[in-house]
């Protein structure tokens, strides 16, 4: 595929309508708020989060961005619950999209690849990824901080091998957290990511290891680090639209980037809220640029057009077509 794909977006859901999706918000104080804004700042004003028919609105809507958007295509991403190594379920989590959904939308709307989210710790993980594989699946997310996963886990290793066989990529959350609930801080470490790096599966370093509040560790320098060791090591700009994560920008594109301009490629983490001021205030975009995508309402479009207006190139946003498994079931 050579046109531009958001290689990171997020579905939510409710399940009143049989998705199998579930949201509980309250884990920290700012995420009931956090999650109303998200959704006025996407367009869907005055819904609320527990309506019957959210799963439906909340797909018709992300489906329209992204058919009057410059993109060709958008990676959903499921989200796996969060089990304890030894395979046990945990209560915890803030949100829950089913595989079975994800892959279901993907067929019924060709602007939608699916990226699918299996805990390796299940006792029925090879199973659930075989049958994902036979689906269609193009992607694997996870977020190893979230869903309690230390990747490097020797458990784990016929999980990553069958993924690096079935060239299926590995878009795993790096860097700081504060939308979702953090069950292991230690895990946002890209190194985290080492295992299946040896294994041959080709990983994206979701938001490239970017902090994500004041207090968060800085792990990009070794993300940075990681990309001269690794080939089959990537990133994305997932959020870079947001207070901190974006700050780096200036080091990855133009004649000097060197592998931070080969290895990225674009997500936008939507429904994270996306502004240009950020950018504006560093000298990264230009006010002109930031005055004229701010009023853009379609926030796919904005955060597409501001990564452009920092000087991000085409291949920045069409190199997702290079790393998924694009077949279809």
């Amino acid at each position: 595929m050579t046109s531009p794909i958001d290689a990171h977006v997020h579905l939510v859901g409710n399940g009143r309508n049989g998705s199998g999706c579930w949201v509980k918000l309250g884990a920290t104080w700012w995420q009931k708020p956090m999650g109303a804004y998200m959704l006025h700042h996407i367009g869907l004003r005055g819904i609320s989060l527990h309506a019957p028919d959210f799963d439906e609105r909340y797909v018709a809507h992300l489906l329209r961005l992204v058919r009057e958007s410059s993109l060709g295509a958008a990676v959903l991403l499921a989200q796996d619950e969060v089990y304890s190594a030894d395979g046990t379920k945990m209560d915890a989590g803030s949100f829950h999209v089913p595989n079975d959904y994800v892959l279901r939308l993907a067929r019924e709307h060709p602007e939608f690849i699916p990226a699918v989210s299996i805990h390796p710790a299940r006792a029925d993980a090879l199973d659930e990824l075989e049958r994902c594989l036979e689906a269609g699946a193009a992607v694997l997310k996870m977020l190893p901080n979230c869903h309690n996963v230390d990747c490097n886990d020797r458990r784990y290793r016929k999980f990553w091998e069958r993924i690096a066989e079935a060239r299926l990529p590995l878009l795993a959350h790096t860097g700081g957290e504060h939308t979702v609930q953090v069950i292991n801080h230690a895990f946002s470490d890209p190194r985290i990511l080492t295992q299946p790096l040896e294994c041959g599966v080709t990983v994206i370093a979701a938001h490239a290891a970017t902090k994500s509040g004041l207090g968060d560790p800085e792990y990009f320098h070794v993300f940075a680090e990681m990309l001269t060791k690794w080939p089959n090591l990537y990133g994305d700009t997932s959020a870079w639209n947001v207070p901190l994560r974006g700050r780096h920008a200036h080091r990855c594109v133009g004649p000097n980037a060197g592998l931070l301009d080969e290895r990225l490629l674009h997500g936008s983490d939507f429904p994270v809220p996306c502004s240009g001021l950020w950018a504006a205030l560093r000298g990264f975009v230009p006010w002109s640029a930031y005055r004229r995508w701010q009023k853009e309402p379609n926030v796919i479009e904005r955060d597409y057009q501001l990564k452009r207006a920092m000087g991000f190139p085409d291949a920045h946003f069409t190199r997702a077509g290079s790393l998924l498994r694009m077949r279809k079931a």
